[in-house]
C-alpha cells in the first residue's frame, strides 16, 4: 500500500492499493475511491472488540475496502480541520491515541479501547477515562486537531499539557494530573485548575487546535447570532 497526504487544515489520505490489499475504516469514513473496491462490513475481531472500539468512540462495526480484480485507491478525509498522520506499527509497541482520532488503516492493524488507570487523569485531565489504543502491525492514519507537534521523553522526562492538547503518545509513557499552583492563579490565570502530565519514556504528539477550545471561542458569535 502507498499513500499520499494532501491538503494542510482540511487534509485527506489517498491509499493506493494492489490487488487484494485491505483498508479498514469506521462506518462513514471513506471519502471516495475506484470501483473495484469491495466493501464488507463487520465486527472486526467480535462483539467484545467491537464494544471496546465503540467505548474508544468508535462506531462497533468497520468496513474493510478491498481491491478486486486489480490496483484500487481509496481516499479518507479529515472531519475537523487539522492534521492527518501515519503510525508504522511494528508489533512490538502500541500507541495510544485520543478519542476519535483513528481515521483507518491496514487490516494488520487492531483498533480497542485505552482506559486510563488513574482516577485523576479521566475527571480532570481532560483527555477522559477513555482513549484509543492502536496495536499489532501496519499503517494507521489518525486525525488530530490543528497543527501537530511531537516531543521525545526521555525516562521520567515530564511535559505538562493543558487540556485537550494531547493527541497522541506511546504506550510506554503514562499519564497524570497535577493541579494549577495557587487560589489566584487558578481563578483569574485562566489556564483551568488541572493540566494534564506525560512521563517518559516515549514520544509524545501535541495538536495546537483542539475541537473545544474551538466550540469555545466561536460559543459568544453563535449565541449573539453574528
Amino acid at each position: 500500500m502507498n499513500y499520499q497526504i494532501h491538503g494542510e487544515m482540511l487534509p485527506v489520505v489517498v491509499c493506493s492499493l494492489a490487488a487484494g490489499e485491505s483498508m479498514v475504516t469506521e462506518g462513514g469514513g471513506m471519502s471516495w475511491m475506484s470501483p473495484n473496491m469491495r466493501m464488507e462490513t463487520t465486527t472486526n475481531g467480535g462483539a467484545g472488540k467491537a464494544l471496546g472500539r465503540m467505548f474508544s468512540g468508535e462506531r462497533i462495526f468497520q468496513n474493510v475496502y478491498t481491491a478486486e480484480g486489480g490496483d484500487g485507491y481509496i481516499a479518507f478525509a479529515s472531519s475537523f480541520p487539522g492534521s492527518i498522520m501515519a503510525f508504522q506499527l511494528d508489533g512490538t509497541s502500541d500507541l495510544i491515541l485520543q478519542k476519535h482520532a483513528f481515521l483507518a488503516s491496514e487490516r494488520g492493524v487492531e483498533l480497542s479501547a485505552f482506559f486510563n488507570k488513574k482516577l485523576g487523569s479521566g475527571l480532570f485531565g481532560g483527555e477522559g477515562f477513555v482513549m484509543q489504543r492502536v496495536s499489532g502491525k501496519g499503517i494507521v492514519f489518525a486525525e488530530f486537531d490543528g497543527h501537530v507537534l511531537a516531543y521525545d521523553l526521555a525516562q521520567g522526562q515530564q511535559i505538562v499539557i493543558d487540556t485537550g492538547h494531547l493527541a497522541a503518545m506511546s504506550a510506554t509513557c503514562s499519564m497524570d494530573v497535577v493541579s494549577v499552583h495557587g487560589a489566584k492563579n487558578m481563578l483569574l490565570g485562566g489556564e483551568g485548575i488541572f493540566n494534564t502530565v506525560v512521563t517518559g519514556p516515549g514520544r509524545v504528539w501535541l495538536q495546537t487546535m483542539p475541537a473545544p477550545n474551538v466550540a469555545a471561542a466561536l460559543a459568544p458569535y453563535l449565541q449573539s447570532g453574528s
